[in-house]
């Protein structure tokens, strides 16, 4: 059966209850999606590996247990695709560089297994920064498959350094993929391509299998359609894992009815004062259509060092992950030039250093706790710009243009994040709106970011 285009827009609940009433089979969205990614994703620079015999019998065994009444669940028959630093059994995991394109590691990520578990099947493994980006790329040109090339322009960035699933979620070739973020890698390419990313607590999610940049800053998170579809995705994905001692006993449950309107709202001063001026008046609509439902109030960063802090912390642990790579030459094989010797800086940082960047990230979690607590969440632009060129290094593009220290403090807090589409600005190109929250309080994220999207078309709005 042909499928029609507009499977590719629909969320992961729509599609479900299409499989359930037999306008499809879950093989026949299986193919769908596999056409897409090499249609759409592939000319994105989106694509590692495409994962079509394990996706096909991933797919028919979702049918026969669909047909011999056996759901699973929301995710089952569902085609997805995964960043590729999450390991795969018989399938290479590259971490998005050159020197290990051809790696195999001999068992799936917990992320992977527990998908797999929930029925989902996984269609590709997708393109990333190399390393995540932690040796100091500043060029959209850091990874071996290329720039991650944005689904509205392909003249402009998706993101990283989750660059594919950003793109392939964006062009509507998966429903969802599982991206990562140390300091900004989901909610960056999901702002920058129109799509809704869920970066939750740390802590919520194993990391087991995952590839380590920061071994106390790594979040694995799901990037989708929908609040409602990241909801259901962190459902399958979250929970204690014995494989990751860092994994949190915490159950969850995925709801927003325990936290309806009117939700306690806040927004940070100055947080619009140095952005583009589409990307505030994006941000200042959003609160205008929030309002009849929240209380807003306004709440200042406290003055903590929180980029050197994260910096700080990203660099050591990453040159303790790396360090190997300066020995073998390998890190030489780098794409992009700054990655070539970012690794021999960060191996002369002072043990000094990292321990007094850890003992000030206590007081920062302490600061940003009392400050989010008597809210629902911190409202603010998910980016101070559109997704800039492909050709202009970050740092001359971004140059006028910021929202502070914000992404790093919630990152070192660990604090659980979501980005919804919320209009376009220069170029055509997608703002978002960001939502912060307290750790372990997702859902309370989930209910306003569903609310908002019921209130609005972004997220409906496609390439």
């Amino acid at each position: 059966m042909a499928l029609a285009n507009d499977a590719a827009w629909a969320t992961i609940r729509e599609l479900g209850t299409r499989l359930r009433a037999g306008e499809f089979t879950s093989v026949e969205l299986t193919r769908f999606f596999l056409g897409r990614i090499e249609q759409k994703a592939k000319p994105l620079n989106a694509v590692v590996t495409v994962t079509a015999e394990r996706a096909l019998k991933e797919a028919r065994q979702a049918d026969e247990e669909l047909a011999a009444g056996h759901d699973r669940g929301s995710l089952h028959g569902i085609p997805y695709g995964a960043k590729d630093l999450l390991a795969t059994r018989g399938i290479a995991t590259s971490w998005g560089a050159a020197c290990f394109k051809e790696q195999l590691i001999d068992e799936d990520a917990t992320v992977i297994r527990r998908l797999h578990d929930a029925g989902a099947v996984l269609v590709a493994k997708l393109s990333m920064v190399e390393l995540a980006g932690g040796l100091g790329y500043d060029q959209a040109n850091a990874s071996f498959t290329g720039p991650g090339l944005n689904p509205f322009d392909a003249t402009a960035w998706s993101g990283g350094s989750s660059s594919g699933p950003g793109s392939a979620v964006g062009a509507g070739a998966v429903p969802f993929a599982i991206g990562s973020e140390t300091s900004g890698s989901i909610t960056t390419p999901a702002g920058y391509c129109g799509i809704t990313g869920l970066r939750p607590t740390y802590g919520r999610v194993s990391r087991h299998g995952a590839m380590a940049l920061s071994w106390t800053m790594d979040k694995l998170g799901p990037m989708a359609r929908s609040a409602d579809d990241c909801g259901l995705v962190l459902a399958a994905i979250a929970g204690r894992d014995p494989l990751d001692p860092s994994a949190s006993d915490r159950q969850y449950a995925y709801t927003v009815d325990d936290h309806p309107p009117p939700f306690r709202l806040a927004t940070l001063k100055g947080i619009t004062d140095h952005v583009q001026p589409e990307v505030r008046a994006n941000y200042e609509q959003a609160l205008e259509l929030l309002r009849p439902f929240a209380t807003l109030s306004e709440v200042e960063l406290p003055e903590l060092p929180y980029g050197t802090v994260a910096s700080t912390i990203i660099a050591c642990e990453m040159a303790a992950a790396f360090e190997s790579l300066v020995a073998s030459g390998e890190v030489w094989q780098m794409t992009a030039p700054e990655d070539r010797w970012g690794l021999h800086a960060a191996l002369l940082i002072p043990a000094k250093d990292y321990i007094n960047a850890q003992r000030i990230r206590v007081k920062i979690q302490h600061a940003l706790d009392a400050l989010v607590a008597p809210f629902d969440a911190l409202l603010a632009p998910t980016l101070a710009t559109v997704a800039g060129p492909i050709d202009k290094p970050f740092s001359e593009y971004h140059r006028r243009w910021s929202t502070g220290e914000l992404t790093p403090a919630e990152n070192v807090a660990g604090l659980p994040a979501i980005t919804v589409p919320n209009g376009f600005g220069q170029r055509g190109l997608p703002t978002g709106l960001k939502l912060i929250g307290r750790a372990f309080e997702e859902n309370r994220l989930l209910a306003i970011a569903g609310k908002y999207q019921e209130l609005t078309d972004w997220h409906r709005r496609h390439p």
